[in-house]
């Protein structure tokens, strides 16, 4: 099949790359225009435009792909199938009609649960135990598309926003190869998605990161994971951001060492609806003398920085301090003291 591909981020290069390798022929690849970016505003290219350059393959970048001027160049191409993953713009209906096929859209989530931005972050930060690639036949609306197919894995007891990614990167590129085996074939199945089931998520912005302490231990645990490693979670050490790379959850019966009897539960229950943090995670509005606890510092050690949470206690192991590098809660401590009862957060 004649393959017109638009994406843009890392996310999208493995799908890009396994159709590249197949027996399909990629004859253009669509991308975000080049952008400014850092302290000296030099010119970025988007991964995906890198990895076109690098197979040979011409690369387009419109401003808007919605122009007719663009439009017009795609109906040249005469595509079999658009294949669309994290492009980063709204298809008008005259594009989606280009393709002979229509325009197939891979989506890092098993729709429709957790349509829109950020699905893999929210996997994480939500608790959920699976997670998975969906393949739609795009529409004008928001990943509302037929579903064509779904693959599904479980998450890892330590996952993180980026292992996620990854996985789900690589995923992606096997799920495409059959979708658009058994398109050309005819056996596809189209399965309309169940709208009044369907959940919604945002893009995260970096101060989402920011952690409440008040929140019990289990839900500050799955946002660390969840957000590293972008935008990353973080808290204040003595008027510096500290952004904290992983945790655990110390159980009740397992806090000796904090040297305090354990008064809170950890409790690392899912978080109810998508995109949304429980409001009854943190401390309960009748003891409102505990928020004063909450991120004090319990204990200082190479196992370790144990936080007070809302419910439950966090050992912080692996974190960084504003202009320094990455590194474990042991070699934190030797080049940055923090005594017990000092707190986190901003002053």
């Amino acid at each position: 099949m004649r393959i017109v591909f638009m994406g843009t981020p890392d996310f999208s290069v493995p799908v890009l790359e396994a159709l590249a390798d197949s027996r399909h022929q990629v004859t253009a690849v669509v991308t975000q225009p080049d952008r400014p970016k850092g302290r000296g505003n030099g010119i970025c290219i988007s991964p995906v435009k890198e990895a076109a350059l690098s197979r040979r393959i011409p690369v387009y970048q419109p401003d808007r792909a919605r122009d007719a001027s663009f439009i017009e160049e795609m109906k040249k191409l005469s595509p079999d199938v658009m294949v669309v993953i994290a492009f980063g713009q709204i298809l008008s209906k005259e594009l989606l009609c280009v393709p002979a096929y229509g325009c197939v859209n891979i989506h890092a989530s098993l729709l429709p649960k957790y349509r829109g931005a950020s699905p893999i972050q929210w996997a994480v930060i939500n608790g959920e135990r699976e997670t998975g690639i969906t393949t739609m036949m795009m529409d004008e609306g928001m990943d509302t598309g037929d579903i064509l197919e779904k693959r599904a894995i479980a998450l890892a007891e330590k996952e993180t926003g980026g292992s996620l990614f990854d996985r789900l990167s690589l995923l992606g590129g096997e799920l495409i190869l059959s979708t658009l085996d058994k398109l050309e074939k005819g056996t596809l199945v189209r399965t309309p998605q169940d709208h009044e089931a369907a959940t919604y998520v945002k893009k995260i912005p970096k101060s989402f990161g920011e952690i409440d302490w008040t929140k019990d231990a289990g839900s500050i645990e799955r946002l660390i994971r969840g957000l590293n490693p972008w935008p990353s979670a973080y808290t204040w050490l003595n008027g510096k951001l500290l952004k904290l790379w992983a945790a655990d959850v110390i159980l009740p019966g397992k806090q000796e060492d904090t040297g305090e009897t354990p008064r809170h539960k950890a409790e690392d229950e899912n978080v109810s609806g998508a995109g949304i943090v429980s409001e009854g995670a943190g401390v309960p509005e009748a003891d409102e003398s505990r928020r004063e606890e909450c991120g004090v510092v319990l204990s200082a050690s190479e196992d370790g920085l144990k936080v007070r949470t809302g419910s439950g206690i966090l050992n912080i192991t692996s974190l960084q301090i504003e202009g320094k590098r990455r590194m474990d809660t042991g070699a934190f401590l030797r080049g940055f003291p923090v005594e017990s009862g000092q707190r986190l957060g901003r002053s």
